[in-house]
């Protein structure tokens, strides 16, 4: 198991676009009808991390308790499903199925939103206010496969209140880890 950390985009960044087929639906969505009007939290996950999977009931009840309090929430796999399988977008479909994803899981089939955003593992989490400027970067909380911390949400739960309730965040922000995106291999 790798242990890759988040890259930390600078704060204040604004969130790049795009336009991506949701797995789920098989629609294209973008960013700008996804967002939500207090913020948008992205999080680049896949279906065969363990870090996803150890955290993934997490992620379907953080858009469960704040998606009525305008915080939306965005999933997107940018692994390379031709040499990682296990990541394909039928696969994707069934894992947001499984996991009661009430959210997009989003196929980055080129890779080029990961790079826009700087993602570096799975999970990566990027949460923006409502102007879709960047106000954290960082770990779900300090549970990691293995470790006996309970997965409670704490660190992007705060934030999210923090937004919710117009307050400071703290800019002293811990990087989240994983494994690291799957990038596709180039000759």
């Amino acid at each position: 198991m790798a242990n890759t950390k988040s890259n930390m985009l600078p704060l204040g960044t604004k969130a790049p676009d795009f336009n991506l087929i949701d797995t789920v639906d098989n629609t294209k969505k973008s960013l700008n009808e996804l967002k939500g009007t207090t913020g948008t939290l992205v999080m680049f996950i896949c279906n065969h991390c363990p870090f996803v999977i150890h955290v993934s009931s997490e992620l379907s009840q953080l858009a469960k308790d704040y998606i009525s309090k305008g915080i939306n929430c965005i999933a997107i796999s940018s692994n390379d499903a031709e040499n990682f399988p296990q990541d394909r977008p039928e696969l994707m479909t069934k894992n947001a199925i499984e996991n009661d994803y009430i959210f997009p899981y989003l196929y980055d089939q080129t890779q080029e939103v990961a790079k826009a955003y700087d993602a570096a593992c799975t999970p990566d989490f990027f949460l923006f206010d409502g102007d879709l400027k960047l106000v954290y970067t960082g770990q779900l909380d300090d549970s990691r496969p293995g470790n006996g911390q309970p997965v409670t949400g704490k660190d992007i739960r705060t934030v999210m209140n923090a937004l919710i309730n117009k307050e400071a965040v703290d800019p002293n922000q811990k990087p989240s880890m994983g494994c690291s995106i799957k990038w596709m291999r180039t000759n």
